[in-house]
């Protein structure tokens, strides 16, 4: 690659490396110098910019980040679409995430190019979150490098995998001694049940004896000729060794106890046992608390339908010194950490008359055999956007009826007639209250893609403040345009067809362009001669 500084003119096709002040134009940082740019570059007097011009033997960074983020990425993790050299893996589901150390470090340890980084594997993450990130530190990788990457990345099964909560009907037997009070063992329980809601389980059958070996032998036999697993002992009073009234109450149902005692603390006596193929466990004192302990790791390994083995048990003590780390996350005490990856929606304006058509409703007129507004909601339906709102109004039944049988949702707007303002207040007013951004789409643009529409949302970063993402096709901007959240109030105070263009004049700062790979963000229909030439078959 070759970087430095350049005459204008010897710009054109470079990436600019840093943010410079054109006029009344600022040229931001990866901006793809087009003929038009250093034409102002010349015009606004600059003699030189630093740049950065791709060699044959590069790999430009988008590129490079996500062919390396989908090799990586194995069962139930998404790859984001890639910005500025970045590509996120998100968990597609709540589980366990299983990560081959060994081969992101050989992959880091290639060069200063590529970069992986990750959570620690088997941690216990939630739906969205992310799990990886993956960062090209200069505009290109060297395609050797990259080529090297991607060979270790697929020398082997998925080097990411998510193993997804399954549902499970948890069998719990409590022992109680003739002291143990009712309210105890009430807030053991409920402490239990918030663990296995958390994971989309729950405990099918509670069964409380005395707190011998022998009703724990029953106890165990009873839930297991039920069908329930895993089978969950709270005993009474702590097991201390392999021969305590648990251990030998599972051995007389005719179970195996395959380890004693764990490497973590809190959760130092837990007890791992079978029953012909339904795991037994020993639950440590600890788990009685909704803080954070070693029966957490098992249990979410059990809950996500991995095998426990006594090694998987004996290899938990590197990072299980979990008292001594205040800062460690505690999600059971309270709320549960956010994921990573922001919620966006999308808001389909389609309730306007089309009224330089000259008559019917252009969104329901077909295209390639099609309704055109249908081609804007299969595309938003096919991205990460969730949820798909559709803003109806003029001939509403029609335009509703194009869209069946998809999974939209559908919002009247009965004042379409004062503009698509009036729209817009309808769709952010119908967003949930946890949507971090929304897409506004047009209903009259057939030809984007999924692919655009991840590729903004791929951008949007309040942390970075990108937080009105705009398309761009050789520097002219188009739609849909995503909006975060803080801008919601702004956009339903305009007035009018103008919507919210001014804020985007209004606020440069927040304004990211993301470069589309085709004139998609450009074309809508407005006229029946655009929809001929377009119509297709």
């Amino acid at each position: 690659m070759i970087f430095g500084e350049m005459k204008p003119e010897e710009a054109e096709g470079a990436i600019l490396a840093h943010s410079r002040k054109v006029g009344s134009e600022t040229f931001k940082k990866g901006r793809h110098l087009s003929a038009a740019d250093v034409a102002a570059l010349k015009a606004a007097g600059v003699a030189t910019v630093i740049a950065a011009r791709l060699e044959a033997d590069d790999v430009a960074e988008d590129e490079a980040a996500a062919a390396l983020a989908k090799a990586l990425a194995g069962n139930n993790i998404r790859a984001a679409a890639p910005f500025t050299g970045r590509a996120n893996l998100h968990a597609e589901a709540g589980g366990i995430v299983e990560i081959d150390a060994a081969r992101i470090a050989a992959i880091n340890a290639i060069g200063e190019a590529i970069t992986v980084a990750t959570l620690a594997p088997y941690e216990t993450v939630t739906a969205r979150q992310m799990l990886a990130t993956i960062k090209i530190i200069p505009f290109a990788a060297p395609r050797a490098e990259l080529d090297r990457a991607l060979e270790i990345a697929r020398s082997s099964d998925a080097a990411m995998t998510l193993h997804a909560f399954k549902a499970h009907k948890v069998g719990l037997v409590a022992t109680q001694l003739p002291d143990t009070k009712a309210s105890v063992m009430d807030k053991s329980r409920a402490v239990l049940d918030a663990r296995l809601a958390a994971m989309g389980s729950t405990i099918a059958r509670e069964i409380r004896c005395e707190h011998n070996d022998l009703a724990v032998a029953s106890a165990v036999r009873e839930l297991i000729a039920e069908g329930l697993s895993p089978v969950l002992i709270f005993g009474a009073s702590a097991t201390v060794d392999r021969r305590d009234v648990v251990p030998a109450g599972i051995a007389q149902a005719g179970g195996e106890v395959l380890h004693f005692g764990m490497p973590v603390d809190p959760g130092n006596l837990m007890l791992l046992a079978r029953l012909d193929k339904t795991p037994v466990i020993g639950l440590p004192g600890c788990a009685r608390s909704p803080k954070l302990n070693g029966f957490d790791w098992v249990l979410a390994r059990l809950m996500a339908g991995m095998a426990v083995t006594p090694e998987h048990v004996m290899g938990m003590g590197v990072g299980g010194l979990l008292k001594e780390i205040p800062s460690r996350p505690q999600p059971r005490e309270g709320t549960r950490a956010k994921p990573a990856s922001p919620r966006v929606a999308a808001i389909i304006l389609a309730a306007g008359q089309s009224s330089r058509m000259g008559g019917p409703n252009k969104l329901t007129m077909p295209i390639h055999g099609k309704a055109m507004v249908r081609h804007v909601a299969e595309a938003a339906l096919a991205s990460s956007a969730r949820p798909v709102i559709v803003v109806t109004g003029d001939r509403a039944a029609a335009v509703e009826k194009a869209l069946e049988p998809l999974s939209v949702t559908k919002l009247s707007n009965n004042c379409h007639k004062e503009g698509l303002s009036t729209s817009l207040r309808v769709g952010i007013n119908g967003l949930p209250d946890d949507v971090d951004a929304a897409l506004i789409c047009l209903g009259d643009m057939p030809d984007i893609s999924a692919d655009h529409l991840d590729r903004l949302i791929a951008a949007f970063d309040p942390e970075e403040g990108r937080t009105i993402c705009v398309p761009t096709v050789g520097g002219k901007r188009g739609n849909p345009v995503l909006w975060g959240r803080e801008w919601f109030a702004a956009i339903k105070e305009t007035k009018g067809d103008t919507g919210a263009r001014h804020l985007i004049g209004e606020h440069a700062d927040a304004v990211c362009e993301v470069p589309m790979p085709d004139d998609a963000a450009l074309k809508d229909i407005d006229t029946m001669e655009e929809w001929e030439r377009r119509r297709g078959d």
